[in-house]
């Protein structure tokens, strides 16, 4: 222990990757902002409020800590999730369960798409040969968004929503395209050659080979120059210029979060109506401790005749198992009793999803007054289940009265 705080006082304040060890065995990998301080956090008296049992035992057997220095935190995300997959150190692989891990996939096509999915989608509804390369796990999805919006601008590539012109069959520009994210796929602005010279650069970037992509952008650079293709030199000079001065503040707001938080995607489901009329059901995403509101779902109810939430919830869920797309949660919370968890755990059955259920028992004030389902859940993430609970609640009343007021105008 006093080794290593020795050790600490030698840490520089810069962003990179740090190796707990005993002796020779590598114990725990970590990324930080700042090297000096996150190590050092491991030693305040506070640690076994900010950190995990788990984490705790891994210090108390730690007799080194060994750096890297990164040129940004965004590379130090890279590399830690690169060295983790490589090295396999015990404390990361036990801390973390990776049913809920996000992966980065190049799609197999001409002109490769770039997508976050998670590991349950490619176990369950992506086609193997639909995918050139894989890299992860990372565990937060929230903050590999956001490391993605960085590496984009600097290399833009094709997401899911640009189709290649000749598919679409005419020539207008995806909206990734019009705020420059998108190199031109959808309108033949860009070559295959020069879009797979982008995909080995993000392929190099993402396996963690930072030096190696330097060096080829330098070498791209004074063979385009020599060429007399300045245009194209001038742009990748603009690329390692981008890549010596990543801006990387959202990561750096993410790094002071514990290492420790879990990473849980929780969909809520809510039907409202009154009197069996104008019913509707809501569909509500909590991930990372944040509410997804680009993933929140509205459904008109077709196939449910009275006031039968539990028939309703079944056909929200039924159609929702219909978008293999849509990312599948850790957790289905549902509003309701025993009935309704029946209902939606008989849905996910005849769909072969085995996916946790817990439904949220009200009281006549509509509070929450006990939760069903499997106790280790409920212990470790009550409290989200009831944020999303009450959001699913919120959202399904908004849709139910906007529908009711339709109806009385028309």
């Amino acid at each position: 222990m006093s080794n290593i705080k020795e050790q600490i006082k030698e840490l520089p304040d810069t962003p990179g990757v740090y190796f707990f060890k005993d002796g020779e065995r590598l114990l725990y990998i970590g990324k930080a902002t700042s090297l000096h301080d996150r190590v050092r956090s491991y030693f305040n008296d506070d640690l076994a409020q900010t950190r995990s049992p788990l984490i705790q035992k891994m210090v108390a057997e730690a007799t080194s800590v060994d750096y890297q220095e990164t040129g940004s935190v965004l590379e130090a995300l890279i590399l830690e999730r690169n060295l983790i997959g490589k090295k396999q150190p015990p404390y990361n692989t036990k801390e973390k369960d990776n049913k809920s891990a996000n992966f980065v996939i190049f799609t197999n096509e001409t002109f490769p798409q770039i997508r976050i999915v998670r590991e349950r989608e490619l176990q369950t509804s992506i086609d193997p040969d639909e995918i050139e390369e894989s890299f992860g796990p990372y565990p937060s999805r929230r903050q590999l968004e956001s490391a993605l919006k960085i590496i984009r601008k600097i290399f833009p590539y094709r997401d899911r929503k640009c189709t290649p012109v000749k598919e679409k069959g005419n020539k207008k520009p995806c909206f990734s395209y019009q705020i420059g994210l998108c190199p031109g796929v959808c309108t033949s602005e860009i070559t295959k050659k020069a879009y797979a010279d982008t995909i080995s650069n993000l392929s190099l970037f993402l396996e963690g080979e930072t030096d190696k992509l330097r060096d080829k952008l330098k070498a791209d650079m004074h063979a385009a120059a020599e060429a007399e293709q300045f245009e194209r030199a001038q742009k990748i000079k603009g690329q390692i210029f981008s890549l010596d001065h990543i801006d990387d503040v959202a990561l750096i707001e993410e790094d002071t979060v514990s290492a420790d938080s879990a990473d849980l995607r929780l969909e809520g489901y809510d039907i409202a109506h009154l009197a069996a009329d104008d019913m509707v059901g809501a569909l509500v995403v909590l991930e990372d401790g944040y509410a997804r509101k680009e993933d929140y779902r509205k459904f008109n109810i077709k196939g449910v005749s009275g006031a039968n939430d539990p028939a309703a919830l079944a056909e929200v869920v039924r159609r929702r198992l219909g978008h293999p797309e849509w990312p599948y949660p850790d957790v289905f919370v549902i509003d309701g009793g025993k009935a309704q968890r029946n209902a939606v755990k008989a849905e996910l059955a005849a769909a072969e999803v085995d996916i946790p259920v817990v439904s949220v028992v009200k009281d006549d004030k509509h509070k929450p007054k006990a939760i069903l389902g499997p106790k280790s859940i409920i212990h470790e993430h009550g409290k989200e289940i009831k944020i999303v609970n009450s959001e699913s609640h919120r959202f399904a009343q908004s849709f139910h009265k906007q529908k009711r007021r339709k109806r009385f105008l028309e």
